[in-house]
């Protein structure tokens, strides 16, 4: 018997540290060669890392949230061969999703089959007492998505199974305090939010859009396209508008490096579009958006944001934006101060529109109405030129023609 040492291998982008984000395997469980041992959070994806050895698991590097050093004993096996006391080489990562482990389908068997989804629906289908692998999944791969998991669980509550009275009771009222530990993507969201606002002074600029005649040509354009799922939204075009007003107002389509002190004004625009998935807040980027046409733009906005959903975003896709865009949609209220995407220096942040009475030509009329809620580094961006700069998307989205010249 000899004691082989896993160490945690660079996970790449130097990357220095990772959190424990879960654990497939505890202390006294026999492990196989090449079996998931658990997901480690880097800065930008969740990342599976498998055993090098078989063995006996003598002991782990700690509890999901805990920081552990690339270099650090990861976990400890007791193995039957006499290996060498740890691992030399590093180990590469078997994947950049989140998985669950789940027992296979008969009875007592000692052999695992793994199950993608998120951490999110994980815990709702542990809450609710439902075996996910009997839920097909029709993300990438075989990924159970959130809809997948909602339509199994209304099925089965419409057969008043044991998932029925499982959800009964989650939707009965919470009477307890529960304690959550933040770990993982919520962790990193939390820290982000904080050094920003920590940071950054936030020059928050907001000025009102009359959307009326772009909302026209949106309906216009869409009513040409055969393909409903090629749609446009008022992103696209809001985009597409940011990008020309960048051309004039280049100083906020800019990074800072707080290492070396230095502003970096890009020429190209890599787009960032703030999206809400399961798992919490990510960014995914669209590269070049100033080279794209409307379609092709609307088209990666799409994918990009859908791909950041179902976790089959590249890890490369969540970084590198220069300028960000965020919007809650039909939530997105009159008015909002959103937090900087560092090392950005500017954020643009869509709130709902509606229609209101104002006063064209002299005359009361009822037209379509949106805010914008910008927020700028105050340190690299003067007031005046967060202000211009709006001012001058404004005038291209109220005069929609203007953002095709």
């Amino acid at each position: 018997m000899s004691e082989f040492i896993f160490k945690l291998p660079d996970l790449g982008e130097g990357t220095v540290e990772s959190e424990i984000a879960e654990w497939f395997i505890k202390v006294g469980q026999q492990v196989s060669e090449e079996d998931v041992v658990g997901t480690m959070m880097t800065d930008k994806a969740a990342v599976e890392l498998s055993s090098p050895v078989s063995g006996t698991v003598v002991k782990l590097a700690g509890e999901p949230g805990d920081i552990v050093a690339v270099g650090a004993a990861l976990v400890v096996f007791e193995t039957e061969s006499d290996l060498i006391a740890d691992a030399e080489e590093p180990v590469v990562p078997t994947a950049e999703v989140e998985t669950a482990p789940v027992a296979t389908e008969k009875p007592g068997s000692t052999s695992r089959k793994r199950v993608m989804t998120s951490p999110a629906v994980r815990q709702r289908a542990k809450s609710a007492g439902i075996d996910l692998a009997l839920i097909t999944g029709s993300g990438p791969g075989g990924r159970i998505t959130r809809s997948d998991f909602e339509q199994f669980a209304g099925a089965a509550d419409d057969r008043g199974d044991h998932a029925r009275g499982a959800l009964q009771h989650k939707l009965s009222p919470v009477i307890e305090t529960r304690e959550i530990k933040v770990i993982g993507l919520r962790r990193i969201i939390a820290d982000r939010m904080a050094t920003a606002s920590r940071e950054i002074p936030h020059f928050t600029y907001v000025e009102e859009i009359d959307i009326t005649e772009l909302e026209a040509l949106r309906k216009h354009l869409n009513s040409k396209k055969v393909d409903q799922s090629e749609r446009l939204t008022i992103l696209p075009l809001l985009a597409l508008a940011l990008m020309r007003a960048l051309r004039e107002f280049p100083q906020c389509n800019a990074t800072y490096d707080k290492d070396r002190n230095v502003i970096l004004q890009h020429g190209p625009v890599h787009l960032g579009v703030a999206t809400q998935t399961s798992d919490g807040l990510k960014v995914p980027v669209v590269r070049n958006a100033n080279s794209y046409s409307i379609d092709d733009l609307a088209a990666e906005i799409r994918r990009v944001t859908e791909a950041a959903r179902n976790n089959s975003i590249k890890r490369d896709e969540l970084s590198g934006s220069t300028i960000t865009i965020t919007s809650l949609g039909k939530l997105g209220g009159i008015a909002s101060t959103p937090v900087i995407n560092m090392p950005e220096v500017g954020i643009i942040g869509v709130n709902r529109a509606v229609e209101r009475p104002v006063v064209l030509h002299g005359q009361v009329a009822v037209r379509l109405m949106m805010n914008l809620s910008s927020s700028f580094d105050h340190r690299f961006v003067d007031g005046y030129d967060a202000a211009a700069m709006i001012q001058r998307i404004k005038e291209m989205l109220e005069h929609p023609a203007t953002i095709f010249l």
